[in-house]
């Protein structure tokens, strides 16, 4: 895994006299990030793989690919981030759930190839380097990768002072898997008649969290310690806000090993009808009924509160179906039935219909 940090220098005298600078007084601490890359190992060692070679402190990630486990290997890679939900994050001081969000956002994007994720990749930037917040925030993207059954890697932590203000940070990863590539899943297998399966999500996930601080945290709004009854729970606002990315990984490929499935959708920026769209042939139209679930409460909550229209929060959000599978209509009953034992809430949302490469949403949510 690559280091994490720099080490500083004590102020010492320079041939004049005067105390030479030193990098710890520019605002790097080093030994702080050696004390991150300490409190961190317990966690990534727990996310590892059998092909992962050496351990915590090299300059590069080794990951031992066997081609003889394929017949024609295809790389599949994602980098993203978690975005502004880190405001959040920052602002109640609450750092080990943040990880999970970014793994799900990358691995999952591997996934919809068919592709079974390797390994992953972090990259924090911060103001300072705090060791305590630094080993949450790995710790979060270790558990990600133990649920995604992928290694981390390797990783950096960059110590930004100027840039970013003491208490600042921003999370990115990269995630590469591995897929054969006369089992790649996308537009070419879909056919009409073909039946639209969706997995739930766990929330709002990693995305729109602009709007959302816009709608429930602006000036004389809503506060992250209050408790909200529209969400029929005891959870405060900031805890809703902060529920972890579900991480889809496992069980799209347990799907893949039981189902013909034809193509996954991941529903992130730009909702569900954007990304599905993405996965259709230019002669096909994915048609999904709204009256087979309902989002969850939160989202009600943002677009009262906000007054955001429909088709908005349709463009935003993922309106609590997270991932979409496109597979036979004869297979439609085993995929749920697979996905449920699974404890994965997931329903038959529609089907895909002649027309022109778009999704579209049809009918009323249930009130």
């Amino acid at each position: 895994m690559t280091s994490r940090g720099t080490a500083p220098g004590a102020g010492s005298e320079s041939p004049s006299g005067e105390t030479a600078a030193t990098y710890a007084e520019s605002g790097v601490d080093i030994a702080a990030g050696d004390r991150a890359v300490e409190l961190m190992r317990p966690w990534v060692e727990k996310a590892s793989r059998p092909e992962v070679i050496g351990g915590l402190g090299g300059f590069a990630g080794l990951f031992d690919l066997d081609p003889s486990r394929w017949r024609h290997p295809v790389l599949a890679a994602s980098t993203d981030g978690v975005g502004t939900k880190l405001v959040i994050a920052q602002a109640l001081g609450r750092h080990d759930t943040i990880g999970l969000d970014l793994v799900g956002m990358v691995v999952d994007d591997v996934v919809v190839c068919g592709a079974e994720p390797l390994f992953l990749q972090d990259y924090v930037a911060c103001g300072r380097v705090v060791p305590e917040r630094m080993a949450e925030i790995i710790g979060g993207v270790a558990e990600g990768c133990r649920q995604a059954g992928c290694a981390l890697v390797g990783g950096e932590t960059a110590e930004h002072p100027g840039l970013l203000s003491q208490d600042e940070y921003d999370l990115a990863g990269t995630a590469v898997g591995v897929v054969e590539r006369d089992k790649l899943l996308g537009p070419d297998r879909v056919r009409a008649g073909d039946a639209v399966i969706a997995l739930g999500s766990s929330g709002l996930h990693s995305n729109g969290y602009s709007l959302v601080r816009h709608v429930l945290l602006g000036p004389g709004r809503m506060h992250l310690d209050a408790i909200v009854d529209d969400l029929g729970s005891d959870r405060t606002l900031g805890e809703e806000l902060l529920t972890p990315t579900r991480i889809y990984a496992k069980d799209c490929l347990a799907l893949i090993e039981e189902v013909d499935v034809h193509a996954f959708a991941h529903v992130t920026g730009g909702g569900l009808a954007t990304n599905l769209s993405r996965v259709l042939p230019a002669h096909l139209d994915a048609v999904v009924e709204r009256r087979t679930w309902r989002p969850q409460p939160i989202f009600d909550l943002i677009a009262g509160r906000g007054r955001v229209e429909p088709e908005e929060m349709e463009r935003t959000f993922n309106m609590g179906a997270g991932m979409v599978a496109i597979v036979g209509r004869d297979d439609a009953d085993r995929t749920l039935a697979v996905l449920i034992a699974r404890h994965l809430p997931a329903w038959g949302a529609g089907e895909i219909a002649d027309g022109n490469g778009t999704a579209r949403l049809v009918g009323s949510y249930p009130s």
